[in-house]
């Protein structure tokens, strides 16, 4: 049909996400080399517009709750349009809950936090760049 599978958007989601650590100075291996793992626990993907093969599209994605145990991440899917306009194709939220290599929850540790919730090292604000895969 041209067009993505709907399972492919939830991917997308997970690019977002290890981008938004990655520019925080920390790639997921070294986040479980700190000991512990960030599983999803919860995701919601609203779908409106179709993403075609081979497109270009934007990944925008933002921490928008931290507690002890659980991280949520919203989420934005955008096709450039051309003089500064984007269209959403699809928008949602993942939650996350901090375990140990024991699978057991545990408390977020302070340096984890620390890293979510700091500022982007490189310069700008530009969202993660995802090409589809299909």
């Amino acid at each position: 049909m041209g067009i993505v599978h709907h399972g492919t958007y939830i991917s997308y989601f997970e690019v977002g996400r290890v981008e938004y650590m990655r520019r925080r100075g920390l790639n997921y291996t070294s986040w479980t080399e700190m000991g512990f793992h960030l599983p999803v626990v919860e995701c919601y993907v609203r779908y409106r517009r179709s993403v075609r093969f081979d497109e270009l599209i934007s990944i925008e994605t933002r921490l928008t709750d931290l507690s002890r145990v659980r991280v949520r991440f919203d989420y934005r899917l955008l096709r450039p349009l051309g003089h500064d306009q984007e269209e959403i194709l699809a928008e949602g939220y993942t939650v996350l809950a901090c375990v140990g290599t024991d699978h057991v929850p545990r408390r977020l540790p302070p340096e984890a936090e620390a890293v979510l919730t700091s500022p982007e090292i490189e310069e700008g604000n530009v969202p993660a760049r995802a090409v589809n895969d299909r």
